[in-house]
C-alpha cells in the first residue's frame, strides 16, 4: 500500500480541490478501504456552499464525501468481521479519497454481482430508508406513502418497502412526468403533488382511510398534508427537507388520528448505534440487493478530475438518480 493518496477537500472555493495527503492507518476497530467509487449526496453540495469563502462561507476546510465502495486494504486491532481484500460498501465522512478510514461496523459486504458503480450508491439509502421504516414501526402488508419519491433515496425507499412486503405503496412527485419511473421502482399509485391535492389523492387511493406509514422526504407543506393523509394510529417519519424545514401542521389531524410522528437523521447517530442500524439493514436487505429487487438508479459517472462537473450536476437538481465518481 502506498504512503500518499489523493483526496478531495472543500472550503477553498465553489467546488472541491484535489490534494495529496498521507494514507491513514487503522486504529482499533477501524479498517482502511481502497475506494474504487464514491457517490454524491445533497449534503455534499450544502457543505461546499457553507464553507465557500468566495461566497460568504466559513472558509473552514474539510475532507469531502460520505459514501464509498472498494476493497479492504488494512484492518485494525479487534476487527474480525471483515478481511483484507473483501469488497465492501459503506458510509463515513471524508470518503472522497483513494483510501478511506472507517469504523468496521459502518460497512456492508458488496454482493458478488453488484458493480462498484452501484455499490457506492447504496449505503446511505439502505440505512436511511430501512431505518425510517423501522422507526415508523413498519409491518409487512402495511400501506406506505413516500413523498419526494423520485429522488435517488426515495426511489430506493420504494424498492425497499416492496422488498420488505409492504402493501400498496403510494409515491409522490411534483409532476406526473416521472410516473413511469416511480411505477418501475414499485409504486402502485403515483400522485403528482403539484397537480393534485396530496391529502385528497392519498385518501382516494386508500379507500378514505389514509396510509399506515409515511416516509416524508420533502417537509414544509407536504409534511403538513401527510398528517390528514395518514391512517388512524399510523406513523409519519420525516427523513428530509427537500422543500423547507418549517411546516405549519393541523394539530387536530395529529391528535384525532392518534398519529405517531418522528424524525430520523442517521448522520448524527452515535457510532455504535449507527453500526446496529447498518447491520440490521444489511441482514434484511442484502438478499434483495443480490437478486436485483433493490438497485440504485445511476444518473451519471464522473472522475476525480471532473468532480466539479459532478457537483454542478448535483446542484442543478436535474439528476435522475445517484451521481458517482470513479476513484483514480
Amino acid at each position: 500500500m502506498t504512503t500518499t493518496m489523493t483526496a478531495l477537500f472543500g472550503g477553498t472555493g465553489p467546488t472541491w480541490e484535489a490534494r495529496q495527503i498521507p494514507v491513514p492507518e487503522p486504529g482499533p476497530g477501524e479498517i482502511v478501504v481502497r475506494a474504487r467509487t464514491v457517490a454524491l449526496n445533497n449534503a455534499d453540495a450544502a457543505m461546499v456552499v457553507s464553507a465557500d469563502p468566495t461566497s460568504g462561507g466559513s472558509g473552514k476546510e474539510f475532507r469531502a464525501g460520505y459514501e464509498f465502495a472498494g476493497e479492504v486494504a488494512a484492518i485494525g486491532d479487534g476487527v474480525s468481521t471483515v478481511a483484507v481484500g473483501e469488497r465492501v460498501m459503506g458510509t463515513t465522512p471524508a470518503s472522497f479519497a483513494q483510501y478511506v478510514l472507517v469504523d468496521h461496523r459502518h460497512v456492508l459486504p458488496v454482493p458478488e454481482a453488484l458493480p462498484y458503480e452501484e455499490a457506492c450508491a447504496l449505503p446511505t439509502g439502505l440505512l436511511t430508508e430501512h431505518g425510517a421504516l423501522m422507526a415508523g414501526g413498519f409491518r409487512p402488508g402495511q400501506s406506505v406513502l413516500i413523498t419526494g419519491a423520485s429522488s435517488s433515496i426515495g426511489l430506493l425507499g420504494l424498492q425497499i418497502a416492496k422488498a420488505l412486503g409492504a402493501g400498496p405503496v403510494i409515491a409522490t412527485s411534483r409532476t406526473s412526468a416521472k410516473a413511469d419511473l416511480l411505477k418501475q421502482a414499485g409504486a402502485d399509485t403515483v400522485v403528482a403533488a403539484g397537480e393534485r391535492d396530496l391529502t385528497t389523492a392519498v385518501l382516494d387511493a386508500t379507500g378514505g382511510e389514509g396510509a399506515d406509514l409515511v416516509l416524508d422526504h420533502v417537509g414544509g407543506d407536504t409534511f403538513a398534508a401527510c398528517l390528514p393523509a395518514t391512517k388512524v394510529d399510523g406513523s409519519v417519519v420525516n427523513i428530509g427537507r427537500l422543500d423547507t424545514a418549517s411546516a405549519t401542521i393541523d394539530l387536530d389531524a395529529l391528535s384525532y388520528r392518534h398519529l405517531r410522528v418522528c424524525g430520523v437523521s442517521f448522520g448524527f447517530t452515535r457510532a455504535a448505534e449507527l453500526g446496529e442500524v447498518i447491520a440490521e439493514a444489511g441482514r434484511q436487505l442484502l438478499p434483495a440487493v443480490s437478486d436485483g429487487q433493490v438497485r440504485p438508479l445511476i444518473d451519471s459517472t464522473h472522475t476525480f478530475a471532473t468532480a466539479a462537473d459532478a457537483l454542478e450536476r448535483l446542484r442543478s437538481h436535474q439528476a435522475h438518480g445517484k451521481i458517482v465518481l470513479t476513484v483514480p
